[in-house]
């Protein structure tokens, strides 16, 4: 079966494991730092925390920006579970922001006139999570002038959006407080598991360090009485054991000096299928152009104006055929979970109407130009009355 994505290991990649696993220092070496310095490098940005995951950097994000019992959180409900969850691992609570149809990212207009009666009524968000859905970044811009009129502070989920580039600047490096990134195998790089955080705020990537290591620090500065002597250190906060291995650190690390060929070979796969793509009965992914998608995903929505196929139809039909699609996303209002929190159907009706159509595309860096073809024609199949 041919994946909707998966990871590309080279023989640098193990070369670079293989001399972690050489040096003594497993875990809480320099491997991660030096990572942590090359990424936020990559990215444009002052400061970069390397974390277990991307839902760890979420959590934490939450945290550092204050999150607690009586916080009000907002996203988006096209996104995977996390980008809700990572406000109630913190205390707060969660609402949603419906999508624009086009970009599938948290609509600006919905955003804009959800905060105005949240103003009148008293209940305005104190965080708002924008989701950059297949790595297009979301309207960071105007989000952020919201963000200064309302009095929110933006925690940006860009877990599909390594690499990506808004209005000429890296991802990451200036309109969020935070800015999160994956490597799960399945992203743009992989660190096997993992994420990072980056801001230009030193205050924030200083808590951001401690709360990944159990809230404790070495810094004499910041104790109680001031140190004991070179071995002592406290803990000053609650914090939780999110580190990042020197292992994946060394494989991100290598990875990060493989990113410009991999999104060089996901902008052609993407551009072959816009056009082979167009005659299909499809709404293919919006291409803007004040922003470059590291494009993690390549969605399709069936055009039920012209294609009487189900998309449950279409996605066994592909599956049947060897083609592994996938759906991204299951709304998250409408997970059991979130239901007994209040969430209904109808609630955000543009993400549920997107979610009833999407299929996912097999879009990775070793995909050959003949699997392309491959997927290409067995959709073309799957949507045949």
């Amino acid at each position: 079966m041919i994946p909707y994505s998966t990871q590309s290991i080279a023989a640098e990649d193990l070369q670079a494991i293989a001399a972690v696993l050489q040096s003594g220092w497993l875990t809480q070496g320099p491997a991660v730092p030096r990572f942590e310095s090359e990424f936020a490098s990559a990215h444009e940005v002052e400061h970069a925390v390397a974390v277990s995951s991307a839902t760890a950097g979420l959590h934490l994000g939450c945290l550092a920006l204050d999150v607690k019992e009586g916080s009000r959180v907002w996203t988006c409900p096209n996104s995977f579970v996390a980008s809700a969850n990572c406000a109630l691992y913190a205390g707060g609570s969660v609402d949603f922001v419906d999508i624009d149809p086009r970009t599938r990212n948290m609509s600006v207009a919905a955003l804009e006139h959800k905060l105005e009666r949240a103003s009148r009524d008293g209940t305005l968000p104190q965080v708002v999570v924008p989701v950059d859905f297949s790595g297009l970044p979301c309207d960071l811009a105007q989000i952020s002038a919201l963000g200064r009129k309302f009095g929110f502070r933006i925690l940006e989920d860009a877990s599909h959006a390594v690499g990506a580039r808004y209005q000429g600047a890296s991802i990451g490096s200036k309109y969020a407080d935070l800015t999160v990134f994956s490597f799960h195998p399945v992203k743009i790089i992989t660190s096997a598991e993992g994420g990072m955080i980056t801001t230009r705020d030193a205050a924030l990537a200083e808590r951001l360090r401690r709360l990944r290591t159990h809230g404790i620090t070495r810094d004499a500065s910041q104790m109680s009485g001031g140190s004991q002597g070179p071995w002592y250190y406290e803990q000053i906060e609650l914090g939780f054991n999110y580190r990042l291995t020197d292992i994946q650190a060394a494989l991100g690390s290598s990875q990060l000096r493989r990113m410009p060929a991999f999104q060089e070979r996901r902008r052609a796969l993407a551009a072959r299928y816009d056009e082979v793509l167009a005659p299909l009965p499809l709404l293919l992914p919006a291409v803007l152009p004040d922003r470059v998608s590291s494009l993690h995903l390549y969605v399709v929505e069936i055009d039920e104006r012209r294609c009487s196929v189900p998309r449950r139809t279409a996605f066994e039909r592909l599956r049947q055929a060897g083609i592994g699609v996938n759906v991204h996303y299951i709304p998250v209002h409408l997970q059991p979970y979130y239901r007994r929190l209040g969430f209904k159907p109808g609630d955000f009706p543009a993400a549920e109407h997107y979610y009833s159509r999407a299929l996912s595309l097999p879009l990775f860096a070793d995909l050959s130009i003949a699997q392309q073809d491959e997927v290409v024609a067995a959709l073309s199949r799957a949507l045949e009355a």
